[in-house]
């Protein structure tokens, strides 16, 4: 097990990169602790396999360095990291049988024959491939080769990561749970540092203890799943996350309310005076605010500090509904209860001060502690 520490890493597929876009990777400063269980996720083409692909040694990084437990290993290949990496697609050998597949990096390394029937047994336990041993690869499921592939990472005793990019993709969707499910209970039984690449936020949430996300070559935030959903740092975080994403809407500010078509919204004074500070510091116009469909409240009739919404779309989803409003001329989503009445032409909705946020040039301004 090893803590992945990345110093000013930065990458560029260009030789002489001159600019911001020109990285697949822009400059950053992260780590993954030992024995953590993590989630790089974000969009396709937002630079998660580079960035994988660069810390187990796959890819020289243009900038900046890779370290294992303060070990510099940009020199080293990926054999040297001793990382095991889990690809999208199953590799194994077809012709060997599942035994022989998860004994072969134990007898590159010159195991005893007894420990090497020990391991692999203890790991077929586990994912429950006891049953599978003497079968030949190429005549198993496309799950059950992605096992074997988890397998043989998890049968060494000095693999120090292990990198799983995509992993789940061609497996049959009723098989995923089961998957995701195994490799939390692999984790918790021996304790590797795991980083889990992909562009699900289900997989991403259910599989690990902190998530990284990413953007444009960028980890935008890292935290829990519930700190990305309740105080995501970046517009992108509230618009990736949730189902369906957070409502961001441009403004202007007037005195100490957000104003856009009209509709003014009051907002907290800590967030009109943390706003103002930035604003002394830089100048900029990109204001906007952030609210989830969860925390939008709907009502039948007009109340204190509500707005008057058209409806224009209600779509049952059995446990709740979701409910397409314009306001002003925004659309915003609205997610409802099951058992709530959902208003047919006319809506009045109210934004709890507690839930709304607050973003200058697409990042979460935090109300002032008093």
């Amino acid at each position: 097990m090893a803590e992945i520490h990345l110093e000013s890493l930065a990458h560029s597929y260009l030789e002489q990169p001159t600019k911001p876009e020109d990285y697949a990777i822009r400059e950053m400063n992260h780590v993954w602790e030992q024995g953590g269980a993590y989630a790089l996720l974000g969009p396709s083409g937002c630079g998660k396999s580079t960035l994988l692909n660069i810390i187990s040694g796959l890819l020289n990084p243009s900038e900046g360095t890779v370290k294992f437990d303060q070990k510099n290993v940009n020199g080293l290949q990926p054999n040297q990291r001793n990382i095991a990496q889990v690809f999208q697609f199953p590799v194994v050998y077809d012709s060997m049988s599942v035994f022989d597949n998860l004994a072969f990096p134990l007898r590159n390394l010159k195991y005893p024959k007894d420990r090497i029937e020990k391991k692999v047994q203890e790991i077929a336990d586990v994912l429950e491939l006891g049953d599978l041993l003497h079968r030949r690869a190429n005549n198993l499921t496309a799950d059950e080769k992605q096992k074997v592939s988890m397998g043989r990472g998890l049968v060494r005793d000095d693999v120090s990561a292990i990198l799983f990019d995509e992993p789940l993709t061609v497996i049959d969707p009723h098989l995923k749970w089961k998957l995701r499910r195994k490799l939390k209970q692999i984790h918790e039984k021996f304790n590797i540092t795991m980083v889990y690449v992909t562009h699900d936020q289900l997989e991403a949430s259910t599989f690990a203890d902190k998530i990284a996300l990413m953007y444009e070559g960028q980890i935008v935030q890292f935290g829990t799943p519930q700190e990305l959903f309740e105080e995501p740092e970046h517009t992108f975080v509230g618009y990736f996350i949730g189902s369906p994403g957070m409502n961001i809407i441009e403004v202007s500010i007037d005195d100490s309310h957000a104003v856009f078509d009209n509709i003014r919204i009051p907002l907290a004074q800590g967030l009109i005076g943390q706003l103002t500070k930035k604003l002394s510091v830089i100048s900029s116009s990109n204001i906007k605010i952030g609210i989830r469909p969860e925390f939008v409240a709907v009502l039948d009739e007009s109340a204190d500090n509500s707005y008057e919404c058209s409806v224009l779309d209600v779509e049952n989803l059995g446990t709740y509904k979701i409910l397409t409003l314009q306001l002003g001329e925004q659309k915003i989503k609205a997610r409802i209860d099951e058992d709530q009445i959902a208003p047919t032409e006319k809506a009045f909705v109210l934004f709890p001060e507690q839930s709304l946020k607050l973003y200058l040039d697409d990042y979460l301004v935090r109300e002032e502690s008093i």
